[in-house]
């Protein structure tokens, strides 16, 4: 027989432009997809990246203003992390989980137990931010199984939140619209006020908010019983949910009604670790928190390597170590669960951010806040908010009422493709646009994004008065 001649990429030549968009159309299913263009859809696409910038198939050089999801923390086109992908990769590639271990996930368990609050000291891994919600909820209600409390599972979280597209992760979720199509665990559910200062009722303050959210809370558990309820999960700030910032105390008050009723509060950090506030965990440097588990994903590997994770305290395994039942399995695991690729890409991720990026986001941060708050002088935006390097622009049809642009819901995909023309991607959210970019970002790159949001945000005005939709 003869041999069968080997090729490489050099030998294949490469698709042309518009048969990729062909075959995306043809046989490519994107997520979120609207049914009159699922499985026929061929969204814009991105050739290279290259620190805070991206080029698309027209070759614009744009801004990557949302970091590709919220995760792109140290930039496009680090060689330090493609190097140690490739490098692990021929040292250990793959290992199962079930029956061994590989040094780059211990040692990274090790780390990121140094930056979680005091007692948060264990980790899982998983394979992104919903299968870690996932695997925090599952633990949940094992724990309580072997505690011998089996109708202790009800799930708290908040109308506007976001925590995953999984059954039970998306069921938790309180956004517009995420619900209206799809089957949830409504039963196991029980979704809370958005804690959102800007759309609080009239005639109080962001304190007196904060007072009827945590008796909203209050009323809950006397009303459900504590004895049903076995979780709280809350983002520290709402990313995908529009940036909200809850009101000062909210959730330092919160997590203390959790304790009361013997409640585990989970902090979803999958968008506010890895720097994206300044620090590794958020729950304890930024919030004071010291939650009972820890969601993380995004930027753990700065989008390079697909890894999750949920940090757990260590006390709930000792209570379970202590239980009458020894053999009581958690029959949960993943098949890249501690993948050795990815436990490496996030251990030199992580010497990025110790190594001066951590810094250099808080250093930029209060710019970054000041130039996008600026916005606000503008008529169509209402409110901007933000922390750290994330924040939202939020775009109303009356300032004075706050009302919602009810009538063109899609007005942040507007600002978006007027942006994209000028050189900036914008993470579009209904009336809202969202920014999070690398945290590499400078002054000076800051401004110029803030200039091209401005232009695209007047653009968009435009089009509105012109259309008839907006009187201005």
């Amino acid at each position: 027989m003869a041999a069968i001649p080997k090729t490489t990429n050099a030998d294949v030549e490469a698709p042309a432009s518009d048969e990729l968009t062909l075959f995306a159309e043809r046989h490519l299913v994107q997520p979120w997809p609207v049914s009159g263009s699922i499985g026929a859809e061929a969204r814009g696409r991105l050739e290279s990246g290259e620190g805070i910038y991206v080029t698309d198939a027209a070759g614009r050089q744009l801004i990557d203003g949302p970091a590709g999801m919220w995760c792109v923390n140290a930039g496009h086109r680090r060689k330090e992390l493609a190097d140690v992908m490739a490098e692990q990769a021929m040292e250990l590639s793959y290992n199962s989980p079930w029956y061994t271990t590989n040094a780059p996930s211990a040692v990274l368990s090790k780390r990121l137990a140094d930056h979680a609050p005091v007692g948060v000291d264990h980790v899982f891994y998983t394979t992104g931010g919903s299968s870690a919600v996932e695997t925090a909820l599952r633990f949940m209600q094992f724990a309580n199984n072997v505690k011998g409390r089996p109708e202790k599972k009800l799930i708290v979280s908040r109308q506007g939140g976001y925590h995953g597209s999984t059954y039970l992760s998306a069921s938790l979720n309180g956004r517009p619209r995420d619900h209206d199509w799809m089957d949830s665990a409504v039963e196991q559910v029980i979704k809370l006020t958005c804690p959102n200062p800007f759309r609080r009722p009239e005639g109080g303050g962001e304190a007196e908010f904060c007072d009827v959210l945590v008796a909203e809370f209050r009323d809950v558990i006397e009303k459900v019983g504590a004895e049903r309820i076995g979780a709280f999960i809350a983002e520290p700030i709402m990313a995908s949910g529009g940036v909200i910032i809850p009101p000062e105390g909210y959730l330092a008050r919160m997590r203390e009604l959790c304790r009361e009723n013997d409640i585990l509060f989970i902090a979803d950090e999958v968008v506010t670790a890895f720097g994206r506030l300044g620090h590794v965990f958020a729950s304890k440097d930024v919030f004071g928190l010291d939650p009972d588990m820890i969601t993380f994903a995004k930027g753990v590997t700065s989008g390079y390597f697909p890894l999750g994770g949920v940090m757990i305290a260590g006390r709930l395994f000792e209570e379970l170590r202590q239980s009458n039942h020894s053999d009581a399995m958690f029959a949960h695991g993943l098949t890249y669960s501690s993948h050795p690729v990815g436990c490496a890409v996030a251990l030199k991720n992580l010497d990025i951010l110790e190594g001066g990026l951590l810094d250099h986001a808080r250093a930029v941060s209060d710019h970054f806040q000041s130039s996008l708050k600026a916005l606000e002088d503008l008529p169509l935006v209402g409110e901007v908010r933000g922390l750290g390097l994330m924040a939202c622009v939020e775009c109303v049809a009356d300032r004075a009422s706050n009302n919602p642009l009810t009538l063109d819901l899609e007005v942040g995909k507007r600002i978006d493709n007027h942006c994209q023309e000028l050189g900036l991607l914008v993470r579009p959210l209904i009336n809202m646009c969202v920014m999070s970019p690398p945290l590499t970002i400078t002054k000076s790159q800051i401004d110029r994004m803030a200039t091209i949001l401005r232009r695209g945000i007047e653009l968009t005005m435009d089009d509105l008065v012109r259309e008839g939709l907006w009187r201005g």
